[in-house]
């Protein structure tokens, strides 16, 4: 019997867990399953799943290795948050492990994580997906394996990034760079369906500021929303897509985040968001009912420094699952 369904891979950590443990790590937290085993999916709130491939990335990346440097670092956190006073052991949530990669046919990768998502949502669509990258091209995919599972949705997406992700696909491909221009043409996401929060300084071209102007994206720089402030820049970019969407897809980049804070993430860059900003932003994203699918992408724990990025990782999912948490 294929683990648990086709394209997986089981997570190469099994934690071992100890019985009787009233306040766990989140390693000790996060379930796995045996092989061959026929879960009750109903059981389970959210499952996580890594995509570790970064050879579409365009500049150098080992992305790849980000799903198990992230499973790794979870044995450092418990499960309380104490500026929420929540805590998270009241979700039940799976680790099920990676989407199956080829070493050297990136297309046949995206095309198993497009299958992977349509196999999460025919499988368990009750449960959240949280998606451990791996490049930002997966985030085209994963959209692209949403759709073929619902149809009929509106899809709209809420960006956390230094970057516009629009560079040309006659150029690039399918690439860490292309993602968003990516769904945007290949028409599963309306221009003005998609906020990108966090653009700053000197690392985005005039041509792909005037390509988001032409197909009506939403896009607010940093130093804008720091202006408005940050929560209140999210929460506007949510309920305005709220009111347009079915389903608003979150992809939080780790570039976002300052190069002094986030070495690991291969294009950050002076000038970026503070860890304390992106934990507030996702975890005001996690409060809302409409966010039903969500990725972490661009690390690199092969350029991290002490773990800072990777930690910073845990934190931006563990922040999320609190907002998750916290709905009513």
């Amino acid at each position: 019997m294929q683990y648990p369904y086709p394209l997986l891979n089981p997570p190469n950590f099994k934690w071992r867990k100890s019985d009787g443990i009233t306040e766990p790590k989140v390693n000790e937290w996060i379930k796995t399953l045996n092989e061959g085993e026929t879960p009750d999916w109903s059981q389970y709130d959210v499952t996580l799943l890594g995509v570790p491939l970064s050879r579409s990335s365009i500049s150098a990346s080992a992305a790849s290795e980000n799903p198990d440097a992230i499973r790794r670092a979870w044995k450092s956190f418990s499960t309380y948050n104490l500026d929420y006073d929540v805590d998270l052991v009241k979700l039940n949530v799976v680790d099920l492990g990676d989407v199956r990669q080829h070493v050297t046919d990136i297309a046949l990768c995206h095309r198993n994580i497009v299958e992977a998502m349509e196999g999460m949502r025919t499988n368990h669509p009750s449960t959240f997906p949280l998606v451990i990258g791996g490049d930002h091209s997966i985030t085209a995919k994963l959209i692209k394996g949403w759709k073929k599972s619902h149809p009929h949705e509106e899809i709209g997406i809420l960006q956390f990034d230094t970057h516009f992700d629009l560079r040309d696909m006659k150029e690039f491909g399918p690439a860490n760079g292309t993602p968003i221009r990516n769904v945007i043409e290949s028409g599963y996401v309306k221009g003005e369906n998609i906020y990108n929060i966090g653009l700053h300084g000197f690392f985005n071209s005039k041509s792909l500021k005037h390509y988001a102007d032409e197909v009506k994206l939403n896009y607010i720089t940093l130093k804008e929303a720091r202006r408005r402030g940050i929560e209140a820049t999210v929460q506007a970019a949510l309920d305005e897509l709220s009111e347009k969407v079915d389903t608003i897809y979150l992809t939080v980049d780790m570039d976002v985040l300052d190069i002094g804070i986030a070495p690991g993430a291969p294009a950050s860059s002076p000038g970026g968001m503070r860890t304390d900003e992106l934990f507030e932003a996702v975890t005001i994203a996690g409060q809302y009912s409409k966010v039903k699918a969500m990725d972490i992408v661009c690390l690199d724990p092969n350029k991290d420094v002490g773990e800072a990025t990777v930690k910073a990782g845990v934190h931006v999912m563990l922040s999320f699952l609190t907002g998750f948490a916290m709905r009513s």
